[in-house]
């Protein structure tokens, strides 16, 4: 049986750890090319890089800012003219907000959070657009947002405003790309065991206490969202735009 992403070539950001790196082995073992970015630690991505080949899976490994506008263009072309082309496009890498009031938040703490979450996207986006072939078919590009591109909370204005941007960002772009054939859809995990929430990783009682929330009972793993990921990656999508699918144990609508 053909597998869902055979010959596509797929980039996934911050793919060194957490759900970008789940996304990654399931795109891989799908049958795509997976090209993994990673910002600082070179070494946790060399040792994914390793265990992609060790399973003789098609990759690239680079290191990307996402906010950084002339390190995305530069990265885009060199992994256009070594791979030919990119298919897929997973706007997976982000950072946790403050965690802060507002009256004590300066303008470079609510900038950094704009720049990978919001800025890191747009680039992104652009920047895949700029190498698209028109004799391409069936582009996808998939942010990963939160719940929190509804779900509003104290101290998390800079997190809110860049997870609920993104949101309208997706929506905007899914209209602009329609007629092109690209469609553009929003992943929205709630809680998931990652180290963007390792205090409940750490620390059973916390992660106890925060999924009493939860109408599932626990807290989600980076497996749970890769079969929305394939799902939307896949032609099995290709009347689906301009959506989020919420992955969360139903805590946004119990919040």
């Amino acid at each position: 049986m053909e597998r869902k992403l055979e010959n596509k070539v797929a980039v996934i950001t911050g793919a060194d750890s957490g759900i970008g790196r789940s996304i990654a082995e399931a795109f891989a073992n799908e049958g795509a090319t997976v090209i993994i970015t990673y910002h600082m630690n070179e070494a946790r991505a060399n040792v994914f890089s390793e265990e992609l080949s060790d399973k003789n899976h098609k990759h690239g490994v680079y290191q990307l800012d996402v906010g950084d506008e002339n390190d995305v263009k530069l990265f885009f072309r060199s992994v256009t003219k070594a791979f030919g082309k990119i298919d897929i496009l997973v706007n997976n890498a982000g950072t946790n907000g403050s965690n802060s009031p507002l009256r004590e938040m300066s303008t470079e703490t609510f900038d950094r959070c704009l720049k990978t979450n919001l800025y890191g996207p747009f680039f992104c986006s652009r920047a895949y657009l700029n190498v698209w072939k028109d004799t391409q078919q069936d582009g996808r590009i998939i942010n990963i947002t939160s719940i929190h591109e509804d779900v509003a909370s104290p101290g998390s204005a800079d997190y809110s405003a860049s997870k609920g941007g993104l949101k309208n960002f997706s929506r905007s772009l899914a209209l602009e790309l329609a007629p092109m054939g690209i469609t553009v859809n929003n992943i929205a995990p709630g809680m998931i065991l990652t180290d963007m929430n390792k205090e409940a990783v750490d620390n059973e009682d916390v992660r106890k206490e925060q999924a009493k929330n939860i109408p599932l009972g626990r807290a989600g793993n980076v497996g749970d969202i890769n079969a929305a990921a394939v799902f939307l990656a896949s032609r099995d999508s290709s009347y689906v735009t301009g959506s989020t699918i919420f992955i969360d144990g139903g805590l946004r609508i119990n919040v």
